[in-house]
């Protein structure tokens, strides 16, 4: 009767113990960009998603003690996705707006920028501002903070969208448009690895769009964005994020 007794109070113990570790290794959807270095892209060699975001969200749920899981998707697919239920978090190259706020919440600034401009090489016009640029033909990423402003400006005779940036340079470096408008480390760092060799940052460019970037939970969802902003304050304060920009060379 002991032996039984004591058998039950083992598996109970077991059981509990399994549930634990369930729950401690609980993983969330994340989504991500296949295309946006160096925050987000795709690594061929691992056919994975790397990158400064994926670096920083990795770091996140380790301190946070939830696993992640990838998934990548498009730009203008993240919000969806996450409202819908498909993913649990967005870690991208994504500006924390009013608009975007007042359907998701986003964690504590993670880093601060703004809009870059890529011309052909030829172009050797020194632009400082989207005035400087009337009439152009120009390209930007749908779903970014950027397309609205450049939309309703009235400066340009085209305002192209594009679902990635690697179409949007594309189409720049061919001469299909005249400038690409985009997030300035994304064009910087692609410009800079000779990935699309026609082009050239506008250095001279002053940007007007400055924001911060962060990431995104579901509207309402206070306990999974309190063990965010307690991770991402811990890993500020410790340098580990610094560690990550600077790997990634920002």
């Amino acid at each position: 009767m002991k032996l039984a007794t004591l058998a039950t109070s083992l598996l109970a113990t077991l059981a509990l113990s399994m549930a634990a570790t369930s729950s401690a290794q609980t993983t969330l959807k994340v989504g991500s960009t296949p295309t946006g270095s160096p925050f987000t892209f795709l690594d061929t060699k691992t056919n994975s998603i790397d990158g400064v975001m994926v670096d920083i969200v990795n770091a996140v749920g380790k301190d946070a003690g939830f696993g992640v899981q990838i998934e990548p998707m498009q730009f203008s697919a993240l919000i969806a996705s996450l409202t819908s239920k498909r993913i649990d978090l967005i870690s991208a190259a994504m500006f924390i707006t009013p608009t975007r706020q007042e359907v998701v919440d986003f964690s504590l600034p993670i880093y601060s920028y703004g809009e870059g401009v890529v011309v052909l090489k030829q172009d050797t016009v020194a632009y400082q501002s989207f005035a400087d640029m009337k009439g152009k033909r120009v390209g930007v990423q749908v779903g970014t903070a950027f397309v609205d402003p450049l939309q309703k400006s009235g400066l340009f005779s085209e305002v192209k969208l594009y679902e990635t940036t690697s179409d949007l340079m594309r189409d720049a470096n061919a001469g299909r448009i005249d400038a690409g408008v985009l997030d300035y480390p994304i064009a910087a760092f692609a410009v800079a690895k000779g990935q699309f060799p026609n082009l050239r940052m506008v250095t001279s460019f002053k940007p007007t769009m400055v924001n911060s970037i962060g990431m995104a939970t579901r509207k309402g969802d206070t306990e999974l964005m309190g063990k965010v902003n307690a991770a991402v304050t811990k890993l500020k304060a410790n340098g580990a994020i610094d560690g990550i920009l600077k790997k990634w060379g920002l």
